[in-house]
């Protein structure tokens, strides 16, 4: 292949040329993570139980909300595979870079495909966890139409794109200034509390006022998660999900907010490639 000059290459469409390479980067990754470990891949089972457990005891049984919300755990651990899988593919895409480090000083390979090795580790660990919820699911009754299963595939694509996007944006910026990871974190912690996780999101429709709700429903996250509990908690049981009172299942036009995210969500990948293209040309020298 002829030679290419940093930052003068196709971003992202570079990586789909070289998919081979990806892919042993991705196998690279996870013999690092795991090397050393008794559990191995079995911490992706591990880690998000106790997560669950914790969630649950707090927020189900101590602040009952498994009162007001039917089939809360269902509701719970769904939230929870959307925001782990945005938080370790965030931060890991974040750091890549600096991680990847002596590669980027010794040969030239598109950057981008560092961050894309991290979200698709990430997506690694994200299918066991899917795997437990759709037992979970079915077992509560679960059996979903193509609506459902495509809200699913639609709050995962709203999740890798964003994972992705913010990824190639911090990415670049912590080469030069290692204070991104910081705000990563504390993005990633956030999170979690600004997206209806591990409540319902009646509960902010009913205290905020108006244009701070609009502000909470333009949250790309928020929207990934309620089509996840469309997808995997509205039908179980074989019916739709009642709540007590005027309290609504679902936020209207949910649709239409996932299309928004979707749209949003583009724009920040594309952001995320101007800057990452930018930069890259300074990559080895900074690192």
């Amino acid at each position: 292949m002829p030679l290419s000059v940093p930052g003068q290459g196709r971003g992202l469409l570079d990586v789909l040329d070289r998919r081979y390479l990806l892919s042993l980067i991705v196998r690279k990754e996870l013999r690092v993570r795991y090397r050393g470990s008794v559990l191995g891949m079995a911490w992706s089972y591990v880690k998000p139980a106790i997560q669950f457990a914790v969630y649950f005891l707090a927020m189900g049984i101590f602040l009952k909300l498994r009162d007001t919300v039917p089939d809360y755990a269902v509701y719970l651990f769904s939230g929870i595979v959307v925001m782990n899988f945005f938080a370790e593919g965030f931060s890991n895409a974040t750091r890549s870079l600096v991680w990847n480090a002596p590669l980027i000083n010794k040969i030239y390979l598109p950057r981008e495909l560092f961050p894309v090795a991290s979200l698709w580790v990430s997506a690694v660990h994200f299918l066991p966890q899917l795997v437990v919820l759709l037992l979970a699911a079915f077992i509560g009754g679960w059996r979903p139409n193509l609506a459902e299963l495509g809200a699913g595939v639609l709050g995962f694509v709203i999740v890798a794109l964003l994972a992705l996007g913010l990824g190639l944006l911090f990415g670049a910026v912590n080469v030069f200034f290692r204070d991104a990871e910081n705000f990563v974190d504390l993005i990633t912690m956030v999170a979690t509390w600004t997206s209806p996780v591990l409540y319902h999101w009646n509960l902010v429709y009913q205290e905020v006022p108006r244009w701070l709700w609009y502000v909470y429903q333009a949250n790309p996250l928020t929207a990934a998660v309620e089509l996840f509990h469309y997808a995997f908690w509205y039908g179980a049981a074989g019916r739709p999900a009642v709540l007590p009172g005027d309290m609504q299942t679902l936020p209207n036009h949910l649709w239409t907010v996932g299309g928004v995210a979707l749209v949003v969500v583009l724009v920040i990948v594309i952001v995320g490639q101007l800057v990452f293209r930018r930069l890259e040309g300074r990559f080895a020298q900074e690192l």
